[in-house]
């Protein structure tokens, strides 16, 4: 489990294909910390970290994962948001995110306003319920707040320092993002689609 807080930008500098997906090298000063096996979100995507050392950790992508996130777009040099799964006794400063792409989103606007951002993205239609204003959702891994829905887009307002600290400052329209609902959200929607009886499923 994780909190959409990112600790780190990482710098992909190894891509090697495989008979069973591929294996993705991350440069990034918190790879010293990491042990062989542990949870590590990358871009919001839960990877394990098969491998690490001073300077950076090795995951393996599954095939079904470079097909439904953001993952298999990555190339030499990408920058990526990094966190490591979260401790039974740290201080839940996000929300509840794990790690499980929903969908991936397309980046619609993205626009200066005084001080702050605008960020405007496609809501897909599955994720459509699971989503409410002033609601929380994880943009490739970064817990943020939605600030408007309208039809199928919804708009996020960022501060500089998120910005400053994650990878949206290279996000632009047209980019795609993995998405992911809150977790709460998902349950009361599930909850509600049982409680309509047979004939609503």
């Amino acid at each position: 489990m994780f909190t959409g807080l990112i600790e780190s930008i990482g710098t992909v500098e190894r891509l090697d294909e495989a008979p069973a997906g591929r294996r993705l090298r991350v440069r990034t000063d918190i790879s010293r910390e990491l042990q062989q096996g542990e949870s590590i979100a990358v871009n919001g995507v839960c990877l394990t970290a098969v491998a690490a050392d001073a300077a950076a950790f090795a995951a393996d992508v599954s095939p079904e994962t470079l097909r439904v996130t953001t993952i298999g777009a990555l190339g030499i040099g990408s920058r990526v948001n990094l966190e490591r799964s979260l401790r039974a006794d740290a201080r839940l400063g996000g929300h509840f995110v794990l790690g499980h792409v929903d969908a991936t989103s397309r980046v619609t606007a993205f626009e200066a306003q005084g001080d702050s951002w605008w960020l405007e993205l496609e809501l897909p239609a599955a994720l459509a319920a699971w989503v409410v204003h002033k609601g929380s959702i994880a943009v490739d891994g970064i817990s943020l707040t939605v600030a408007s829905l309208r039809g199928d887009r919804m708009g996020i307002q960022i501060i500089p320092f998120t910005r400053e600290h994650t990878t949206l400052a290279d996000r632009k329209p047209g980019d795609r993002v993995n998405l992911e609902a809150d977790i709460i959200g998902k349950y009361a929607a599930r909850l509600a689609e049982l409680s309509r009886g047979p004939a609503a499923r």
